[in-house]
């Protein structure tokens, strides 16, 4: 069974194109039309990722010069990740929970039909994007999650199979012997391969010659998480975010943080009120610091933890930024590079 999406029934459904100029006045609740934003017709197929997405955006600028479907340019750019073994943040080899089992997210939104899909705490599948896809093209449902998420991806033929390799196996064990003093569990030496707590995950956003839009974030989470815990990926409007007349966006970071603001869906709301994609991501983020519990604030008034927002509009403007300096990987049309994203904060300002 073919998955992509320009063989099933979302044929026909991307624009043909748009005009060398269009006025888009996108209406909303009441009848009240939000601010004309004025487009121009794409010239080049634009992708932007997390940093680790080096490999995946210029994936999915090839595949988009080729004319594939932007949301299967986007999953066939993150499965790269996915199926690393040496890549600790998503997919095979992601870093697990406290019990030493990877429980992986994702979800993803196709512009051009208004669907979306998204799968959390899914065990045994190394690619959750796809399954994610799979939700979103033949299901009435938006996110399945757990046990029932693991047999739907079997029935379509997914492979269960072991995700944890002998490196983070090895990394979970020599946490779980040093996490507290006085457990039953003796002390190994620390050294290198003792993993701090850290998040992992990869958002891309793609934006077509036609002005089509998508997106997709997949992520294998916290590591030593709570058995159970999701985070922002797999939320619709806060891992990710598309409205194919606006642009998309998607997240990085400490997804409490983003869920509690819709922090994707804010992002591209951004956009639409005209701001270019790296401004309306800073705005987002003073909304993220500014609804920050205190607890999570330094006495300096700065956040304690980074996060991160990738945007791009249909115009195919692109741009990132964080709470702290980081970099993200981008597609421009004809390389891809990895960039210094904007931030709020220097680290030691």
């Amino acid at each position: 069974m073919s998955d992509s999406l320009s063989r099933r029934n979302f044929l026909g459904t991307a624009a043909s194109g748009i005009a060398a100029t269009a006025l888009v006045r996108p209406s909303v609740a009441g009848g009240v039309e939000a601010p004309a934003l004025h487009t121009t017709a794409q010239a080049a197929n634009i992708a932007v990722a997390s940093g680790n997405g080096l490999r995946g955006v210029e994936r999915a600028g090839q595949l988009l010069a080729q004319g594939a479907d932007t949301l299967d340019a986007a999953i066939e750019g993150v499965k790269i990740q996915e199926l690393d073994p040496n890549d600790r943040s998503v997919g095979y080899g992601g870093l697990p929970n406290e019990h030493g089992v990877v429980q992986l997210d994702a979800s993803c939104m196709h512009g051009p039909t208004k669907r979306a899909g998204a799968v959390g705490a899914l065990e045994g599948i190394k690619t959750p994007s796809v399954v994610a896809k799979y939700v979103l093209l033949y299901t009435d449902h938006i996110m399945l999650v757990g046990e029932g998420a693991k047999q739907f991806a079997l029935s379509y033929g997914f492979k269960e199979e072991d995700l944890m390799t002998d490196a983070t196996r090895e990394r979970w064990l020599r946490w779980r012997a040093n996490r507290g003093e006085t457990d039953d569990w003796i002390n190994v030496p620390s050294d290198s391969q003792l993993v701090p707590r850290q998040t992992g995950t990869i958002n891309m956003n793609v934006v077509n010659s036609h002005g089509d839009i998508s997106s997709v974030t997949t992520t294998s989470g916290l590591a030593w998480k709570i058995p159970g815990r999701v985070g922002d990926s797999p939320i619709i409007g806060a891992g990710q975010y598309t409205d194919n007349e606006i642009g998309a966006a998607g997240s990085t970071g400490r997804g409490e943080s983003n869920i509690q603001v819709c922090g994707a869906f804010l992002t591209v709301e951004h956009m639409r009120r005209g701001l270019k994609p790296t401004d309306a991501a800073l705005e987002t983020l003073r909304r993220v610091v500014a609804a920050s519990e205190d607890r999570l604030i330094d006495d300096r008034g700065r956040p304690t933890f980074n996060l991160s927002f990738y945007a791009v509009n249909k115009r195919g403007e692109f741009g990132a930024a964080t709470i702290y300096p980081s970099r993200y990987a981008a597609f421009d049309g004809s390389e891809a590079s990895r960039r210094d994203t904007a931030y709020l904060f220097e680290r030691n300002g």
